[in-house]
């Protein structure tokens, strides 16, 4: 059954409900919704904190990995004194601590494996229950794995990366828009990872949050997603670009 916004949360959320294109029923989309979010990175800390104070119903947060101190500068959902601990565990109490409305679910495991068979029961029910899947993993192996799951399972896929001074982001949406396999086939990125080739910390934040902003729109049905197209970022130039994606790119997964 869906739930309504109780008076507390219409009055927390007042400044979103007043808008026209959210209204109540944009908000309460937001509480009755169930995102995923996959690698618990410097995207997911910008993009899950955004969700989280907005009013996003539930959340499932995936990632194996431990807190660094080299990721502090870029992922500011952790501290120092996060080092050493579990990613999802640190996310979970900080998001808690930011909106304990939200229903947070985590699970401690990698998301990678040579094929969709081999992942476990439990990270491809935690795909098919989400409304919306956040790609915030760094390797196209995960990327790749992300997408053929969310193809086979109808369910909205936001990815975004972000590497030295460039960020990118790809709405793909099941029966409505190429699958990121076509972009994929289009643009072949080397398996580069921050380590190698570094980050510019903002890049990370200004990505996650557009990933954010994508989610919720998706949710709330709005009109204008930018469907078929790989919107890009570069902080050098202070310039964002959309490249539309041509037809026929021959893509094995979702045959466009």
């Amino acid at each position: 059954m869906s739930k309504s916004l109780t008076h507390q949360q219409a009055m927390r959320y007042n400044r979103h409900i007043v808008l026209p294109k959210v209204d109540l029923d944009g908000q309460e989309a937001l509480l009755n919704a169930n995102i995923c979010i996959i690698g618990i990175g410097g995207l997911c800390t910008a993009a899950a904190t955004n969700l989280c104070a907005s009013g996003m119903g539930s959340l499932t947060l995936i990632d194996h990995d431990t807190v660094e101190a080299t990721n502090l500068p870029r992922q500011t959902l952790f501290s120092e004194q996060d080092v050493g601990t579990s990613k999802v565990e640190a996310a979970k109490a900080r998001l808690t601590a930011i909106n304990s409305d939200c229903d947070i679910t985590v699970m401690a495991e990698p998301f990678s494996a040579p094929d969709t068979s081999q992942l476990s029961p439990e990270l491809k029910q935690a795909i098919e229950r989400a409304d919306v899947v956040l790609d915030c993993t760094d390797n196209t192996n995960s990327r790749d794995l992300i997408n053929l799951l969310c193809f086979k399972l109808n369910t909205p896929l936001v990815s975004g990366a972000a590497i030295r001074f460039e960020g990118q982001l790809f709405v793909a949406i099941p029966g409505e828009s190429r699958c990121y396999a076509c972009l994929r086939t289009l643009f072949e990125s080397p398996d580069l990872s921050c380590v190698e080739a570094g980050i510019f910390s903002p890049v990370v934040n200004i990505v996650g949050t557009y990933q954010a902003m994508l989610a919720m729109q998706v949710l709330m049905d709005f009109d204008n997603i930018p469907k078929n197209t790989l919107m890009t970022f570069d902080a050098l130039s202070h310039e964002w670009r959309n490249w539309k994606l041509p037809k026929g790119v021959n893509c094995e997964l979702c045959a466009c």
